[in-house]
């Protein structure tokens, strides 16, 4: 039979589901509380659930003289996050515990008394024996002693929803191995490649969604590794939360309306409370959410929190509805990528089946003795704790496992493929060293720098080997990559070869093109080398002509785009090729381009820093050449972050700039408006910026033209024929107009380092004072004066949110690799290797790379490269290679 305090739980819950209407009971709520509360005092043994019932009592009483639903929503809520011990009593109520301690007397020492009391003290043991948390700490529910009444921890069904703490694990446990047959663990291998509609439990709908992921077979499933854990140990109270907190609480829905922002944009707008305060929710474009997220419904809810008009606030945070299974007997519960009829729990549901099938079977290609030697988990334990960890110790070490298979196999590929690359000779380009440097002098009006010395005297070497060049050049955006690259074709024409230099877009190949013909024009040769520009752009008798010259060996230098990977273009003699901006490229088009000679001397070229271990790591089958300084007429660009009320002031000086002769970029991170974020966009700036410089000659560029108008607006801003350019993500490399002097970032905290670097790169190329203008969303949290007040005290630093550290860090420096470096420390190096270009990988999803991994992947990769170049006596980690192979991972 349920208790008093049992009935009590399930009458709340009906009531809330009927709308908080006072229909519950017959007779109203009030008059079943007078009668309900001397059988709940009878049942009470403890001075806490007098109190308890006091609460009750004194709430329900007054419940049918409130008018407002939402109000009596609240008070149910926090009469059963009360009766479950999720919320603590009012300092009131604590103050009646002395009262009902010196009312209740004690109970008979009966058997399921002791056995209660034995539990007790256990359970009073066990917190005495947990470290205390530091008073700075912010705690959640289950561990606040001075919130919670730590006796009263069941609830309605008796079961537990205080959560022991986590374990702690400093170094992952070792499992002995089953010696199976070779054949046997690669037959293992293979079931992995099944397809996804063969897994216990998934059907032909279940296996299609699951396509719209990316996710085809056994083996995408069990890696697609959750996005996130929710902590359900550390619940905070809305009350507590604070502005730039992401959080995770549990509230019920009080009201729920769609409002409309016009153009059929509609957004759900709720508003939550857990009885301890409320909190708006908004989920933009949500209007389809609204079947789901009704009023009274409680749920789950995870995200940023910011206020707005005074009320705290999250937007599209992660939500589901409670499952207090989850409470029970998960503390930390795996967020997934979703699509659009699949359901959480279904999710994990199944991935908690898959799991624990394979986590016992699947095979462990890598040696014990390299595991001990790193302290790695093993694989089995890693997949299993990757998805569902029994703490943080745990998800960290299975993160750790899983991130070093993925980069030990993809350098252990690269190394083949220099291996291979390197397996056939290349043609030497010897020449004069005094020819060259006349070259040099007669050149470049300006003194090398001792970086773009050093690297000329590395490729050098290299190109008067025949051991073919397999080389990167890694400069900063104005540190004289062109001026290495035309040293390097000129040596290769006074070896009396031809060479080819690879642009990813029309106007940065012309640009290319025009600068090797004014060196060569100022060069003091008695002969001088047939340069040719090929682009998508000519005709085709063009072309044939172009092709016909290469062939025939009588054109020796072509710079081009990937017109230059056209069938039927061939060359006579390439002995050399360069790829400018090589992270445009895809691995098949390099490889073309690598495939027009007899093993051609290869440099690619990038002007995106990323740290020195990242870039072993990223490019293991290359030489890193760094170009760190820069040339001492480069300007530097003043940053400036600005609040998007100043625009008016920004304009005004963007005029002042214009009337002077200059021109602007104004970059957006969307191309059109967009439902689901509020942020801005280049097609509206457009409109806006067209009636602002009225004056001037605005022009649009984006991602959706076609590449024949992307070039065409391309070319007539290069060439001045507009004064202001409103663009996207598309404006990033590949425009050099040493004429304008002002970016305008408009959202930019939407965007990363990497890329506000670059964008900030596109002006200061002329003699002209450039600056640079940051302007965060409307809607972000971004605190300006607390940035300010970071760079001032540095100790302050780490209080800032991540975007918040990344404009800090672009105004207070131009240095491409120091802003690489702050990069990696601010969102981890997953994101900044971003390897593979096709499947799954977990560099891209995971943020626990750390430059220490990198290098010990790199040292292990090294060493079994070195013993063992075809790995022989590894058959399932070459296996492993095998495939990373084929999923393009190469990068050269």
């Amino acid at each position: 039979m349920p208790t008093a305090l049992e009935k009590m739980v399930n009458i709340l819950n009906h009531e809330r589901s009927l709308g908080a209407q006072d229909r519950a009971v017959v007779g109203g709520l009030a008059a079943f509380v007078a009668t309900w509360q001397t059988e709940a005092r009878e049942q009470a043994r403890r001075p806490e659930q007098q109190v308890l019932i006091d609460e009750i009592v004194d709430t329900l009483t007054a419940y049918d003289k409130l008018d407002d639903e939402s109000d009596r929503i609240v008070k149910i809520n926090h009469l059963l996050d009360r009766a479950t011990n999720r919320a603590p009593a009012s300092k009131a109520y604590r103050q009646r515990l002395e009262y009902w301690r010196g009312q209740m007397k004690p109970q008979r020492d009966s058997a399921r008394g002791r056995e209660a009391r034995g539990r007790s003290r256990e359970q009073g043991d066990r917190r005495q024996s947990q470290p205390r948390k530091s008073g700075g700490q912010r705690r959640g529910y289950a561990y606040d002693s001075a919130t919670y009444d730590e006796d009263f921890t069941r609830g309605p069904q008796g079961d537990r929803l205080d959560i022991p703490p986590m374990p702690r694990l400093e170094r992952p446990p070792r499992q002995p191995r089953e010696t199976l047959p070779v054949d046997e663990q690669l037959a293992l291998l293979e079931e992995l490649d099944a397809p996804s509609i063969e897994i216990k439990g998934i059907g032909k709908k279940f296996s299609e969604l699951l396509e719209e992921l990316g996710i085809r077979s056994v083996r995408d499933l069990l890696y697609s590794l959750p996005r996130r854990h929710l902590d359900y140990t550390r619940l905070l109270p809305i009350v507590k939360l604070e502005a730039n907190d992401t959080a995770t609480v549990i509230a019920s829905i009080t009201r729920a309306e769609v409002r409309s922002r016009g153009r059929g944009r509609d957004d759900l707008v709720l508003v939550v409370s857990d009885g301890t305060d409320r909190m708006t929710v908004r989920f933009f474009g949500g209007r389809f959410l609204a079947r789901r997220l009704q009023r009274g419904k409680r749920v789950l809810l995870s995200g940023k929190v910011t206020y707005f008009r005074d009320m705290k606030q999250m937007a599209n945070p992660e939500y589901e509805e409670l499952d207090v299974a989850n409470l029970r007997a998960i503390g930390l519960v795996p967020v997934y990528r979703m699509t659009q009829g699949l359901r959480p729990r279904m999710f994990r549901r199944t991935m908690k089946q898959l799991t624990e099938e394979w986590s016992g079977k699947i095979p462990d290609p890598l040696p014990p003795a390299l595991l001990e030697r790193a302290e790695l988990a093993d694989l089995g334990w890693a997949l299993r704790q990757a998805h569902f960890p029994d703490g943080f110790d745990h998800l960290q070490h299975a993160e750790t496992r899983l991130i070093f298979d993925e980069l030990l196999t993809l350098q252990l590929a690269l190394l083949g493929n220099r291996r291979e690359w390197q397996s056939a000779p290349a043609t030497p380009l010897p020449v004069d060293e005094n020819s060259l440097e006349q070259f040099i002098a007669e050149v470049f009006p300006f003194k090398l720098t001792a970086a773009q010395r050093r690297a000329l005297a590395e490729i050098g070497g290299d190109l008067a080997g025949e051991i073919p060049m397999n080389r990167l050049l890694q400069g900063d955006v104005g540190s004289g990559k062109t001026a290495v690259a035309i040293v390097a074709l000129a040596r290769a024409w006074l070896a009396r070869k031809q060479a080819a230099l690879m642009a990813p877009t029309g106007i940065l190949a012309e640009q290319h093109y025009r600068s090797l013909c004014e060196c060569f024009d100022r060069a003091g040769l008695d002969e001088k080398p047939v340069i040719a520009l090929l682009t998508g752009a000519q005709t085709a008798a063009e072309r044939e002509s172009i092709y016909r010259g290469l062939a025939d060996g009588s054109i020796d230098l072509v710079v081009g785009t990937h017109a230059l990977l056209q069938a039927g273009l061939d060359f006579q003699d390439l002995a050399l090729a360069i790829i400018d901006e090589q992270q445009r490229f895809g691995v098949e088009q390099r490889a073309a381009l690598r495939g027009k000679g007899a093993n051609p001397h290869l440099l690619v070229m990038t002007a995106t820093p990323f740290p020195r271990t990242l870039a072993l790591t990223a490019y293991a089958d290359l030489d890193l050449t760094l170009l760190d300084e820069k040339p001492p007429a480069r300007q530097e660009v003043l940053t400036t972050i600005i609040d998007p009320v100043a625009r008016e002031r920004l304009n005004g000086f963007v005029t002042s700039q214009l009337e002077a002769g200059r021109q602007a970029f104004f970059v957006h991170p969307l191309v059109e408006e967009s439902d689901t974020l509020e942020t801005a966009d280049a097609t509206s700036a457009f409109e806006r910026l067209r009636q602002v410089f009225f004056r001037f000659r605005v022009c649009l560029l984006h991602g959706r033209m076609s590449a024949a108008e992307k070039e065409e607006v391309m070319t007539a801003f290069a060439a001045g024929d507009y004064d202001v350019m409103v663009t996207t993500t598309v404006a990033e490399v590949g425009v050099d107009v040493p004429n304008a002097s002002v970016m305008v970032i408009d959202g930019a905290n939407r965007f990363g380092l990497a890329q506000l670097h670059q964008f900030r790169g596109r002006v200061g190329r002329g003699a002209q004072e450039s600056r640079c203008f940051l302007i965060p969303d409307n809607s972000a949290a971004i605190d300006i004066d607390r940035i300010r007040q970071a760079q001032a005290e540095p100790e302050i630093l780490e209080s800032l949110s991540p975007a918040e550290r990344r404009l800090a860090a672009m105004e207070s420096t131009n240095d491409g690799f120091a802003l690489a470096e702050l990069d990696m420390a601010i969102r981890g190096a997953g994101e900044l290797l971003g390897l593979r270009q096709s499947g799954l990988s977990l560099l891209q999803s995971v943020k626990a790379v750390s430059p220490e991994l990198v290098e010990l992947s790199r040292r292990e990769a090294r060493a079994l490269h070195d013993e063992d170049p075809l790995l022989r006596e590894s058959p399932l980690l070459a296996g492993l290679v095998a495939r990373a192979s084929a999923n393009k991972a190469d990068v050269s």
